[in-house]
């Protein structure tokens, strides 16, 4: 029966990294949605110049402060939605047209640059309308360490699971 409850505890070792690299992605992702991500959809939603520029360059100071500005977060083959570099200077564009917006524009003018804002920003998806960005970007630059840490911890959960699959077998056995 010790044995049995060893395995158990071993099993159950096994399992927690998976749940704190989980754990990880999962608060990595939340503070690039406060930090970037939101500020980009609310350029998007902003309804003058003024609070569109404001929220790009929130989001464009934090792209530049975590070093965004070039690369991929893909992990294996470097494909065109995964480009951070297009990515970071699209929107740097982007800020740069509402710069360039003039104080006595027509207010069809700077609804125009906001639609376009909005058309950059903004996609559409299964689940509605969506922040265009690099999948993997809360990550970024390292997405193949997570990537392969991901790999070994789940190795490691599918053979903590075997082995409290095991010790509950055992440990039936010895009540039996």
């Amino acid at each position: 029966m010790n044995m049995a409850k060893f395995k158990m505890l071993v099993g159950i070792i096994l399992c927690i990294p998976i749940l704190m690299w989980g754990g990880i992605r999962i608060y990595k992702s939340i503070n690039y949605s406060i930090e970037c991500g939101g500020h980009l959809k609310r350029a998007a939603d902003a309804n003058t110049v003024e609070l569109a520029k404001t929220e790009m360059l929130t989001a464009l100071t934090f792209i530049k402060s975590r070093n965004m500005t070039n690369g991929y977060t893909s992990v294996i083959f470097n494909t065109p939605n995964e480009d951070v570099g297009f990515w970071y200077q699209n929107l740097s564009s982007s800020l740069q047209e509402l710069n360039e917006v003039a104080p006595r524009s027509t207010q069809l003018e700077k609804s125009n640059i906001l639609m376009k804002l909005r058309e950059t920003l903004l996609d559409d998806g299964k689940n509605g309308q969506h922040v265009t960005q690099p999948q993997g970007i809360s990550v970024f630059p390292n997405n193949v360490a997570f990537m392969i840490f991901g790999l070994v911890f789940f190795v490691l959960m599918v053979l903590g699971v075997a082995l409290i699959i095991v010790a509950i077998e055992q440990l039936e056995e010895w009540r039996r």
